[in-house]
């Protein structure tokens, strides 16, 4: 079995239900609880483990609360 995200114009949202009414044996319709709050959250789960990965190899840098406050504050400093 695969699995497959669908969009479906709200127009055409009763046909589908009849299709998948017909084809049951076929199909199975579940909602995914993630996508509802987010319909970019597999995307942003490959991007936020691709950012850890990174910090772990040494690629990038985890700054500290410190750091951190630092930076945006000579960030802000040179908007001014």
């Amino acid at each position: 079995m695969q699995t497959l995200s669908v969009q479906i114009q709200d127009s055409y949202m009763q046909q589908f239900m009849n299709f998948v009414k017909q084809s049951h044996s076929n199909i199975t319709i579940s909602k995914d609880k993630n996508l509802e709050m987010d319909p970019y959250f597999y995307e942003r789960q490959i991007e936020l483990q691709q950012i850890r990965a990174d910090v772990k190899s040494g690629k990038i840098d985890m700054l500290s609360e410190e750091q951190y406050n630092k930076e945006i504050e000579d960030f802000f400093s040179e908007l001014e």
